[in-house]
């Protein structure tokens, strides 16, 4: 009787946890599975969309902001980066490129408590190319862990620094592995185990996965992939009692051994996921976006292939399986994401799409008032989403369509928001390539441009929010109690 009484008293906690922190994020299902103990005293978002990121107190964070309300600090960072910040401790951590030719690689550490540059650690690429409006700058964002900082570069360079700033180590994959084949260029971002760090690298050329050792940068293990173009990052899913690196990228849907790099299993019935990563919500369920593509082009497939796995196993074997999909939510920027029991999609469009994450039961498709490039964040009952041109709605979680918030933190109009634009000599420049300029303003008329000040990212701790635009960095916090005019429920459009 007192162990069923036990067993009660602890079904209950957890449906609490649940309620409160939301425990279907990525961040807290991948710590809920991290093989490091964490100390409790440290606060952490260490990896990209908060991967391994201590749970947050969800009132600790503004609901409400603007530019001159609960902003703490605002930071100019050097070159543009379209990576996403990280946290350890009292530091923040930043990538970026500068240069016309990419030139220089930029690591940067930031003080939590008021935005001041602590040092900005630099190094030639490996591999310059030449920067432009549609070529990815600085996209792949670092991970950090109690000892180190790493950071992996477009161009090439794969970097360990100590928290201080001082190398420790340095890998340089274009004089390991060959030249990076990319039109775009790179964006996935790498994932860290307790002794790896693990990065995916695909493209026209030869492409692979490999983890190298934290402490020195020696190859543990490599696996080679089929070439393809792709921007997607990789995600450590907990399938069977093992992690998986599991890798979401044009054609298909792999699963690695995140000790050995051993290939699992694979699905391949998919088209369009070349730009989202596969986010975990419960044991062996994860989310696939998928894109049409700028012209279209890969409609057909994407509208198959946004959807719901789930990996399962027995004596050793891994089989994919479609829980649900729909046909008419196409991921295009941020990636699919579930929080507390919903999952939601946006496209390019800004329309929100929201589903039971267990289901796929529709809830409502509703339309924001701008697109968003970041993935949206969920925490208690909120979910946040950050628009492209500066303003962040914020939703009530849940089946029902409600928006909290509309915070407005900068406008094209802001002599700060353009931080990361070209000169209008740069822009006035004429292009070599006809065609080029054709499609960079037929796509400009569409509203997708990397040109304007836009919200690529953020992190999150207790009583922080951090958000990164090209070469700006904004710290939100709970300074003004006084609570904005909020919207009262919208239908949308």
């Amino acid at each position: 009787m007192i162990r069923i009484i036990q067993l009660l008293i602890l079904a209950v906690t957890i449906h609490l946890l649940a309620t409160t922190y939301g425990t279907t994020s990525y961040a807290s299902r991948s710590k809920l599975f991290a093989e490091e103990p964490v100390s409790k005293t440290i606060p952490r978002w260490p990896g990209f969309l908060g991967a391994g990121a201590d749970l947050v107190e969800p009132t600790s964070l503004p609901l409400v902001w603007a530019a001159e309300r609960n902003v703490a600090w605002k930071t100019s960072l050097p070159g543009q980066g379209q990576s996403s910040p990280v946290i350890w401790g009292d530091r923040v951590f930043t990538t970026s490129i500068e240069g016309e030719m990419k030139n220089e690689c930029h690591i940067t550490s930031i003080d939590l408590q008021n935005g001041n540059i602590v040092w900005d650690y630099h190094a030639p690429s490996a591999q310059p190319v030449r920067a432009n409006y549609f070529q990815s700058r600085s996209a792949p964002t670092p991970t950090v862990d109690a000892n180190r900082v790493y950071a992996f570069f477009e161009t090439g360079k794969l970097i360990a620094l100590t928290h201080e700033g001082t190398e420790v180590w340095t890998r340089n994959l274009v004089e390991d592995y060959g030249e990076f084949e990319v039109r775009i260029g790179l964006a996935a971002s790498p994932l860290q185990t307790e002794n790896a760090i693990i990065v995916v690298v695909d493209h026209e050329g030869p492409s692979y996965l490999l983890a190298v050792d934290k402490t020195n940068g020696e190859t543990l293990w490599m696996q080679e992939r089929f070439s393809r173009v792709s921007y997607a990052s990789p995600a450590l899913v907990r399938i069977g009692g093992q992690n998986h690196v599991v890798c979401s990228a044009s054609g298909s849907i792999d699963g690695y051994d995140s000790e050995t790099g051993k290939l699992l299993w694979t699905y391949e019935d998919v088209g369009g996921n070349r730009s989202s990563t596969p986010l975990p919500f419960n044991d062996g369920c994860f989310l696939i976006g998928a894109s049409p593509g700028m012209n279209n082009e890969r409609e057909e497939s994407a509208r198959k292939s946004n959807l719901a796995l789930k990996v399962t196993e027995s004596e050793g074997q891994y089989t994919p399986t479609v829980l649900w999909n729909t046909s008419k939510a196409m991921a295009s920027f941020g990636s699919p994401m579930v929080h507390a029991g919903y999952a939601y999609w946006v496209n390019r469009a800004g329309v929100v799409y929201c589903f039971e994450a267990e289901t796929g039961k529709p809830c409502y498709t509703k339309r924001l008032g701008q697109p968003c490039y970041a993935t949206p964040y969920g925490i208690g009952d909120r979910v946040y989403f950050f628009g492209k041109g500066g303003t962040t709605t914020v939703l009530a979680s849940g089946p029902e369509y409600k928006v909290l918030a509309e915070n407005v933190l900068y406008t094209a109009e802001d002599p700060l928001a353009g931080e990361n634009r070209e000169s209008g000599e740069e822009r006035r420049r004429p292009q070599t390539d006809e065609d080029r300029e054709r499609n960079r303003e037929r796509l400009a008329s569409q509203g997708i441009t990397f040109a304007d000040s836009i919200q690529y990212g953020y992190a999150v701790i207790d009583g922080h929010l951090i958000i990164k635009t090209g070469s700006m960095l904004y710290c939100l916090k709970q300074i003004d109690q006084a609570a904005l005019p909020s919207p009262a429920s919208q239908e949308g459009e």
